[in-house]
């Protein structure tokens, strides 16, 4: 249960929140299970922040500060991210479907077995994130830094991947079915029992890429380039 004064102090507003933040810098915020759906929290300074279960959906958290923010299990639903900082955050089995998340920073964010269906992800980086049997089915990647992520399992059916950079990135046993990965960076990625069936490779670099046991029909590799 969230800590009330805490969650009294949040629901007045981000100005005075961030205020007692920065004047209580050692106190980790408790928040859990908070009912914060329809929130307005731009640029709130959520640091550390026990936040696991709260409900933000449809909640307007853009450039709000998550840092190692504890989430997992949150209801983030709808909710707005858009250039949240959410570097090192906890978010595995988080709900974050159809949730905007343009530009977001998730690097070396947990995002094991989220729910990422339909979210926007453009320009967001997600380098070296854990996103292990995560659902980003019709997930909008485009442009995406997901450099060295570790995307085991992963479904990413019809995904927009297009541009998105990939390359050192593990995708064993990942369903890439008919997702659009025209021009993207592959390069050095284990793709290896991944089911690409019915993929847009269309000028994706492959260089250095595992494919052993992937599920290649209907695959367009028209100018792929992919190396001996």
């Amino acid at each position: 249960m969230a800590n009330l004064q805490h969650l009294a102090l949040l629901q007045i507003g981000a100005l005075a929140w961030n205020e007692w933040r920065r004047k209580n810098p050692q106190i980790e915020p408790d928040l859990r299970d908070a009912e914060l759906n329809g929130a307005n929290l731009y640029t709130a300074n959520l640091i550390k922040a026990n936040l696991s279960a709260a409900n933000f959906s449809v909640a307007n958290l853009s450039a709000a500060t998550l840092t190692q923010a504890d989430l997992t299990h949150a209801n983030l639903i709808g909710a707005d991210l858009t250039e949240a900082n959410l570097k090192g955050a906890f978010l595995c089995e988080a709900n974050l479907i159809g949730t905007e998340l343009k530009g977001a920073n998730l690097r070396d964010a947990d995002l094991g077995h989220a729910k990422l269906i339909r979210a926007n992800l453009c320009f967001a980086n997600l380098i070296a994130a854990n996103l292990i049997a995560a659902d980003l089915s019709k997930a909008n990647l485009y442009e995406a830094e997901v450099i060295g992520a570790y995307l085991y399992k992963a479904d990413l059916y019809k995904a927009n991947l297009r541009q998105a950079h990939l390359s050192g990135a593990y995708l064993l046993r990942a369903n890439l079915s008919e997702a659009d990965l025209s021009k993207a960076d592959l390069r050095w990625t284990n793709l290896q029992g991944a089911n690409l069936a019915g993929a847009n490779l269309r000028g994706a670099k492959l260089e250095g890429a595992k494919l052993r046991g992937a599920n290649l029909s209907g695959v367009d590799f028209q100018d792929t380039i992919i190396s001996e």
